[in-house]
C-alpha cells in the first residue's frame, strides 16, 4: 500500500494544501512548528477518522473556519482508492458532515462504515497501524517501555493471533455449553424411563374395555328418553300455536287502539302547523313592505330609473356595477404601476446612497491599510536590523564556545564520547576505592583483635598462650600490609578526585557542544526569518501605493453615485403624487358601488319574500290534504277493531292451556333424567378418552425416549469434538507464536547488526513471553532500558522495522502493508546515531518497502531522500504551505549557500 496524494482545506495550520507522494523514501522537512506532522496526521485521519486523532475532533478545524476537508488518494494491492472526509464545527459540537470512500468495486458512505471498510481492507485498526507502521513523534520508545504483557498483546493483535485465542475461547464455551445440554438431556432421559414404567403398571387396556361397555348401555337409555320427549314437545307446540294465534289477534287489537289514538293526535298537530304557517306568511309580507320602503329612499341617489312599485331590473343594476368594477380595475392596475415606480426609484436611490457609503468606507479603509503597511514596513526594517544583530551575536557566541575546546582534553564533537570514557573509568575507580576501604577496615579490625589477644597473653592466631607459640610475630606483617593498603587507598582516592574533576569538565564540554548546536539552529532560523521579511518589504510598499490609488478612485465613484441617487429620489416623489390622485378617484367609485350593491340586495330580498309567501301558502294546502287522508285511515281502523272483537272463543283457549302445561311437566321430568344420563355418558366418554390419551402418551414417551437416547449419544460425540477443537486452537496459537517470535528475533538481529556496527553487543534475544534482552560481547545480559538514549531509540526503531518486515513478508507469503512512517525519529539521536538511522531506512527500502515517509529537519536524512516535501509557515498569517522539491535542487541550494 502507498499514499499517492493528500489534499487539505482548513486543517489545523493549513488553509489549502495539495501534495503528491511517490514511491521510495520521502522526507517531509521544514522548521519546527511549521506543520510537518500535521500533514501525516491528516493522512491517518482520512483513513480512520476520529480514531486516528490524539485530540478532540474539533481541534483539527482551522481557527476561524466553519469546516475542514481532507482527501486522500492511495493504492492498495494493485487497486486505487479515494477517501474524503469533511468535519463541520458550527454547532455545539463538531460533526462529520461527509465521509465517502470510493473503491474499484463499490462506494462506501458514513464515518463508521468507511472506518470498518479500511480496517478490513488493511487488516488492522488504528492502534495496530500505529504499533506497526506509524512511529509518532515522541513515541519512538513505546515498545521498549511497554511491559512484556502489553508488548505481547500488541504483537499478537498485529499477527492476528488474538483470533486464534478467540476461537479457542469459543470452542471452550461450546464445550461447556454442550456438556450443560448433555447433562440436561441425560436427566430428561432418566425421567422418561420413570414415567414409562409408571404407565405400564396401570393396566390401561383393561380399563378401556370396561368403560366402553358401560357407555353403550347409557347411550341406549338416552335414545329412548329422547324419543318420548319429542312426542311431548310436539303436543306442547300444537297447544302453543292455538294460544299464539289468539295472542296475535289480541296484539293486533292493541296495535289498532294505538294507531287510532296516534292518528287523532297527528290530525290535531297538523292543524296547529297550518295556523303557524298563516302567521309566518303575514310576517313575510310585512318584511317585503319594509324593503320596498328602503328601496324608494335609495333609488334617487343612483343613476337608476324606476320606483318602489316599479323597481328597476336587476340586469340594469348588474350592468352599472360591472362598469364601475371595470373602471376600478383600471385604476388598480395604474396604481400598481405607479407604486412600483415609487418603490423602484426609492430602491435605486437607496442602493446608490449605500454604494456611495460603501465606496467612501472602502476608500477610508484602504488609506488606513496603506498607513498600516507603512508602519509594518518600518517595524519590519527595525526587526530585520535586530535579527542581524542577533545573528552577529550568535556567531560571536559560537566562535567563543568553540574556542573553549582549544586547550580542552577533547576535540569539538567528541565531548560525549570523552564523558562516557571518563564516567566508565570513574565508576571503576570508585569500585576500587570502595574495595580498598573495606580491606583497610577489615585489616584494622584484625590488628585490634590480635593486639587484644596479645594483651591477654594469647596467640592472635590460635588463641594459645604466647609462650612457645610460633605465630606471635605475624601481627607485624599485618601492620605492614595495612600500611600498603592505606597507601593504595590514598592513591585511588586521589585518582577518583582527579576523574571527578575531569568528569565535571567533560559534562561542561557536552553542555558547550549542546549550546553550540542550539546557537547554530537559532542562527539558521534567524537567517531564514531575515530573508523572508526582506522579501515582503518591497511588496508591502507597492501594496500601500496601490491602496491609495484605489481609495482616490472609490471617492470619485461615490460622488457620482450620490448625484444619481438624488435624481432617483425626485422621480419617486412625483410618482407618490400620482398615487394620491388615483386613490381619491377609487374612493368615489367605492361609494357608488356600495349604494348599487345595497339596491341589488334589496331587490333580491323583495323577490325572496314574494317567493317565500307563495311556498308557505302551498305548504298550508298540502297539510290540509294530509289531514283528509288521515281521517280516511282512522275510519278503516275503527271498522277492523269491531271485526276482531267478535272472533274470541274462551273455551278453546282454556283447553289449549291445559295440554300445554301437561306436556311441559313431562318434558321437565324427561330433561332431568336425560341430564343425569348425559352426565354419566360424558363421564364415561372422558374416561375412555383419558385412557386412550394415556395409551397414546405411553407410546409418545417411548418414541421420545428413543429420540432422546440418540440425542445424548450425539452430544457425547460433539463434546469430544469440541474438546479436541479447543486443544487444537491452543496448540496452533502457541506454535504460530513460537514461529513468529523466532522470525521476529532473526529479523531484529539482522536489522540491528546491519545498522548498529558496535563491538559492545553480540545479539538480541526475544523470549516466548516477548521479553527483550541485549547480550554484550562478553555474554552478559542487558535490559534494553539500560542502553543510552540514542542506542535505545535506534533499538526501538529496529524493533519497529522488524515487526513491519514480519507483517509484510508474512508466514504464507507477502502481504500489502501501509507506508512505513517515521515522525521526528531523530529526537533522541546524536549525529552518529542519525547516520545509523539513515542506514536503517536504506535497509528497509532494500527489503522491498514500497514507500517510506520520514518527518525530519535533519540534513543527513534530507540528503538521503528520493523525494522531498517542504513545509513552510507564514509568520504573518501563521498558516502553513507545502511544496515538493527535488533532491538535486536541494543540493544546488546548499552549494550556492557555501559559495
Amino acid at each position: 500500500m502507498r499514499f499517492e496524494r493528500v489534499r487539505l482545506s482548513n486543517f489545523k495550520c493549513y488553509d489549502d494544501a495539495d501534495v503528491r507522494l511517490d514511491r521510495g523514501v520521502t522526507v517531509i522537512h521544514g522548521l519546527n512548528g511549521s506543520g510537518k506532522s500535521s500533514l501525516l496526521e491528516a493522512c491517518f485521519f482520512a483513513l480512520y477518522g476520529s480514531k486516528g486523532l490524539e485530540n478532540e475532533l474539533g481541534e483539527i478545524v482551522t481557527i476561524g473556519a466553519d469546516d475542514t476537508e481532507v482527501e486522500l488518494w492511495f493504492a492498495h494491492a494493485g487497486d486505487s482508492y479515494h477517501v474524503e472526509r469533511r468535519v463541520r464545527a458550527t454547532g455545539e459540537r463538531p460533526t462529520t458532515a461527509k465521509c465517502v470512500l470510493e473503491g474499484p468495486d463499490e462506494t462506501v458512505e458514513g464515518a463508521r462504515d468507511v472506518r470498518a471498510y479500511v480496517e478490513e481492507l488493511l487488516r488492522m485498526d488504528a492502534d495496530a497501524f500505529v504499533n506497526c507502521a506509524y512511529v509518532r513523534q515522541g513515541e519512538v520508545n513505546k515498545l521498549i517501555n511497554a511491559t512484556p504483557a502489553e508488548r505481547q498483546d500488541m504483537l499478537d493483535s498485529l499477527l492476528q493471533l488474538g483470533k486464534l485465542e478467540e476461537y479457542r475461547e469459543r470452542a471452550s464455551d461450546a464445550r461447556v455449553g454442550v456438556d450443560r445440554v448433555r447433562r440436561d438431556k441425560r436427566g430428561s432421559l432418566s425421567q422418561l424411563d420413570d414415567q414409562i414404567e409408571a404407565k405400564e403398571d396401570e393396566n390401561l387396556h383393561a380399563r378401556l374395555n370396561d368403560h366402553r361397555t358401560e357407555l353403550e348401555s347409557v347411550t341406549s337409555d338416552i335414545d329412548r328418553f329422547e324419543q318420548q320427549r319429542e312426542k311431548a314437545v310436539e303436543t306442547r307446540d300444537q297447544a302453543a300455536e292455538i294460544l299464539d294465534s289468539y295472542e296475535d289477534k289480541r296484539a293486533e287489537l292493541d296495535d289498532l287502539e294505538s294507531d287510532i289514538e296516534g292518528l287523532r293526535e297527528a290530525i290535531s298537530e297538523t292543524e296547529r302547523d297550518r295556523e303557524d304557517l298563516s302567521e309566518t306568511i303575514s310576517d313575510r309580507r310585512e318584511a317585503r313592505a319594509d324593503h320596498r320602503e328602503e328601496l324608494a329612499g335609495l333609488l334617487p341617489e343612483t343613476e337608476l330609473s324606476g320606483s318602489a312599485d316599479d323597481p328597476p331590473e336587476p340586469a340594469a343594476v348588474e350592468s352599472l356595477l360591472d362598469d364601475l368594477a371595470e373602471r376600478d380595475d383600471e385604476l388598480q392596475e395604474t396604481l400598481q404601476d405607479v407604486t412600483a415606480e415609487v418603490s423602484e426609484h426609492g430602491t435605486r436611490a437607496e442602493n446608490l446612497r449605500e454604494s456611495a457609503d460603501d465606496l467612501e468606507s472602502q476608500a477610508e479603509s484602504k488609506r488606513e491599510q496603506a498607513d498600516d503597511l507603512d508602519a509594518d514596513v518600518a517595524e519590519t526594517r527595525e526587526k530585520v536590523a535586530d535579527k542581524r544583530e542577533q545573528i552577529a551575536d550568535l556567531e560571536e557566541r559560537i566562535e567563543s564556545l568553540e574556542g573553549e575546546f582549544e586547550d580542552a582534553p577533547a576535540e569539538f564533537g567528541a565531548a560525549e564520547s570523552f564523558r562516557e570514557e571518563v564516567a566508565e573509568e570513574l565508576s571503576e575507580v570508585r569500585e576500587t576505592v570502595a574495595s580498598l576501604d573495606a580491606d583497610v577496615k577489615n585489616q584494622r579490625e584484625a590488628i585490634e583483635e590480635a593486639e587484644s589477644l596479645l594483651a591477654e597473653g594469647k596467640c592472635p592466631e590460635c588463641g594459645q598462650d604466647v609462650d612457645g607459640s610460633p605465630h606471635v610475630e605475624s601481627i607485624d606483617d599485618d601492620r605492614e600490609r595495612l600500611a600498603d593498603l592505606e597507601t593504595d587507598l590514598e592513591a585511588a582516592r586521589e585518582r577518583r578526585d582527579d576523574l571527578e574533576a575531569r568528569l565535571e569538565e567533560a559534562e561542561r564540554l557536552v553542555d558547550v557542544e549542546s549550546e553550540v548546536r542550539e546557537c547554530r539552529s537559532d542562527r539558521s532560523t534567524f537567517e531564514q526569518l531575515v530573508d523572508q521579511r526582506e522579501d515582503t518589504l518591497e511588496e508591502k510598499v507597492e501594496q500601500a501605493e496601490r491602496l491609495r490609488e484605489e481609495a482616490d478612485e472609490a471617492e470619485s465613484d461615490a460622488a457620482e453615485k450620490r448625484e444619481a441617487a438624488q435624481a432617483e429620489a425626485d422621480a419617486a416623489e412625483a410618482s407618490r403624487e400620482r398615487v394620491g390622485e388615483i386613490n381619491a378617484e377609487r374612493g368615489t367609485i367605492r361609494e357608488r358601488r356600495e349604494r348599487l350593491e345595497r339596491v341589488d340586495g334589496l331587490l333580491a330580498e323583495i323577490a325572496d319574500a314574494t317567493d317565500a309567501v307563495e311556498r308557505l301558502r302551498e305548504r298550508r294546502e298540502q297539510l290540509e290534504e294530509t289531514n283528509d287522508e288521515r281521517r280516511e285511515r282512522l275510519a278503516e281502523k275503527r271498522e277492523r277493531r269491531s271485526d276482531l272483537q267478535e272472533e274470541f272463543d274462551e273455551d278453546r283457549i282454556e283447553g289449549a292451556r291445559e295440554q300445554r302445561e301437561k306436556a311441559a311437566d313431562y318434558i321437565e321430568q324427561a330433561d332431568a333424567k336425560l341430564e343425569g344420563l348425559r352426565e354419566r355418558r360424558d363421564e364415561l366418554q372422558s374416561a375412555v378418552g383419558g385412557v386412550e390419551a394415556e395409551i397414546e402418551e405411553l407410546e409418545s414417551l417411548r418414541e421420545r425416549r428413543e429420540a432422546l437416547a440418540e440425542r445424548v449419544e450425539w452430544l457425547d460425540s460433539l463434546y469430544d469434538e469440541a474438546e479436541q477443537l479447543q486443544r487444537m486452537y491452543g496448540d496452533l496459537r502457541a506454535e504460530l507464536r513460537r514461529r513468529n517470535v523466532e522470525s521476529l528475533e532473526a529479523m531484529l538481529n539482522e536489522i540491528f547488526d546491519l545498522v548498529y556496527q558496535n563491538d559492545s553487543y553480540a545479539r538480541i534475544e526475544l523470549s516466548g513471553e516477548y521479553e527483550l534482552t541485549v547480550y554484550q560481547k562478553d555474554g552478559e545480559p542487558l535490559d534494553p532500558e539500560q542502553l543510552s538514549g540514542g542506542e535505545r531509540a535506534l533499538f526501538n526503531l529496529s524493533l519497529r522495522c522488524a515487526i513491519y518486515r514480519l507483517l509484510a513478508e508474512g508466514i504464507e507469503g507477502a502481504a500489502p502493508m501501509p507506508p512505513l512512517i517515521l515522525d521526528e525519529p531523530t529526537v533522541f539521536l546524536d549525529s552518529g546515531h542519525v547516520s545509523q538511522l539513515v542506514e536503517l531506512v536504506e535497509a528497509m527500502r532494500d527489503y522491498g518497502v514500497e514507500q517510506i515517509l520520514v518527518v525530519s529537519h535533519d540534513d543527513e536524512l534530507v540528503g538521503a531522500a528520493d523525494d522531498l516535501v517542504r513545509v513552510e509557515k507564514d509568520s504573518t498569517t501563521n498558516r502553513s504551505s507545502v511544496r515538493r522539491e527535488r533532491p538535486e535542487d536541494r543540493i544546488a541550494e546548499a552549494v550556492e549557500a557555501d559559495d
